[in-house]
């Protein structure tokens, strides 16, 4: 038996900026997805989850790849067919899958499965790719793109496949160039908080957020040689003036990719309390420029703000529910995770499921 691990990953802060050339600072994390995995002798592999309903089975040389009406499926489905074209060679395996990571809740649960089956069958195919974590990336965003159809840019895959422990990444979007930056958070613990507020990327507003920056960029383009818009200027917001909703959501990418970079810069100087602050400024802005957040995630992150032992949070993921995060310090973490639960419960009739996480490794094999 052979056992292997693919993290979920946070988003410090550079939201919804991956597919408009931007940076963007995520951070593998010790919640993730388990697989137990046997070989077959034959061409069948079979995948099962112990938190999703029934099981895939597929032949591997012999398989239409059709979407199946168990949306989880999809995933490893869509990263099979990529594989077959790819012309790696398959071979039959059992596989079961145990996650840790809530779903649906903006923790890249998905990349993390897409992530995680595309290792495993390189890795047991012994193909010199399992050693290429961007390549792996790079091909399970393309199932997201085209085999699932929500439009995402890199940086879930990304950051499951190439997390670090006690990193965080700060990826250029536009050409793929990365560094790892240490992530110190002294006295401060870096926790999830899960609102509940499900949401489905691929019937939410999400796409519709990508066609509004496509046209955005296009106004702009008439005026200015830039070729993603985050590499706008907010001088050049001009040209919008007569489309404020689209003149919104560029003044998001361009402050946002501004506090990503004043992130690195406050972190590597230790000013622990400057990146709560640019934090709290991102959500404001995904609040109010890009419009993702919603009544629970509002709601929490300020119920957070409004606790002395806090020094930063926001919504993290593409929004419309699902988590935010929060830096508390350590030694008050039980008495903030009472207070805001309790709080949470009454404004929005909904339990808050809080982890207290570490930064974690990307996908690996870990027997």
């Amino acid at each position: 038996m052979f056992t292997f691990f693919a993290p979920g990953r946070v988003n410090l802060i550079g939201e919804h900026i991956d597919y408009n050339g931007g940076l963007v600072f995520p951070a593998a994390i010790n919640l993730g997805i388990h697989a137990q995995v046997t070989l077959r002798s034959d061409d069948i592999t079979t995948i099962e989850s112990e938190q999703m309903k029934g099981t895939l089975r597929i032949n591997i040389h012999n398989e239409n790849y059709q979407k199946r009406p168990q949306h989880w499926m999809n995933y490893p489905l869509g990263v099979l067919q990529l594989l077959k074209n790819q012309g790696i060679i398959l071979q039959g395996l059992n596989i079961k899958v145990h996650s840790t990571l809530p779903i649906g809740t903006g923790l890249s649960s998905s990349a993390a499965l897409e992530v995680l089956i595309a290792y495993i069958f390189l890795k047991l195919a012994q193909h010199p790719l399992a050693d290429n974590k961007v390549t792996i990336a790079q091909w399970c965003k393309q199932v997201e793109n085209n085999f699932i159809g929500v439009q995402c840019g890199i940086m879930d895959q990304f950051a499951v496949a190439m997390g670090k422990s006690h990193h965080a990444i700060c990826l250029n979007c536009d050409t793929l160039a990365y560094t790892y930056v240490p992530l110190n958070l002294q006295q401060y613990n870096l926790l999830i908080l899960n609102t509940n507020k499900s949401r489905t990327l691929a019937e939410s507003a999400y796409n519709k957020r990508k066609k509004s920056c496509e046209k955005a960029l296009a106004i702009l383009q008439t005026q200015h040689p830039i070729q993603h818009l985050c590499a706008a200027k907010l001088a050049h917001l001009d040209a919008l003036t007569s489309y404020p909703n689209l003149l919104k959501r560029a003044r998001h990418c361009i402050t946002e990719n501004s506090r990503v970079q004043q992130s690195i810069k406050v972190l590597e100087t230790g000013n622990i309390n400057a990146f709560g602050q640019l934090m709290y400024q991102s959500h404001y802005s995904l609040q109010h420029d890009y419009a993702v957040t919603g009544f629970e995630l509002d709601t929490v992150v300020q119920l957070a703000m409004n606790h002395a032992a806090c020094i930063g949070a926001r919504m993290t993921g593409a929004g419309f529910g699902g988590c935010a995060i929060a830096l508390v310090h350590q030694s008050h973490v039980q008495d903030f995770t009472t207070y805001i639960s309790q709080q949470y419960q009454q404004k929005c009739q909904l339990p808050l499921d809080i982890y207290n996480t570490k930064i974690a490794n990307g996908v690996a094999q870990v027997s």
